[in-house]
C-alpha cells in the first residue's frame, strides 16, 4: 500500500491497472489518452476499471466523479487529490 501512495508511482498503478482491465497495451496509455475514444472502453469497463483502482489505491470515487473522467489524466487528477 505504501508503494502505490508515492506521487511517482500512481500513474505506474493506473497504468497496469488500465491495461489489465482494457486489455490495452501499456504504451498507449499517456495522460492525454481517452479512456472511450483511444483506449476504447464502454461504460461497464470504466465501472470495473473505477473499482479496481479504488481497491489498489485504497479512495472512494463516487460514480458521478467516475462519470467525469474523460482521460487518463482526469483519473489521475482525483485520484491525486483525495491521497493528500
Amino acid at each position: 500500500m505504501d508503494e502505490v501512495s508515492k506521487p511517482d508511482n500512481v500513474f505506474e498503478t493506473m497504468k497496469k491497472l488500465i491495461a489489465d482491465k482494457l486489455e490495452v497495451d501499456e504504451g498507449k496509455i499517456t495522460m492525454e489518452a481517452s479512456f472511450r475514444q483511444d483506449l476504447g472502453a464502454d461504460s461497464l469497463d470504466t465501472y470495473e476499471l473505477v473499482y479496481a483502482i479504488e481497491e489498489e489505491m485504497g479512495i472512494s470515487i463516487p460514480d458521478e466523479k467516475a462519470n467525469e473522467f474523460e482521460t487518463v489524466r482526469d483519473a489521475y487528477e482525483y485520484i491525486k487529490s483525495q491521497q493528500k
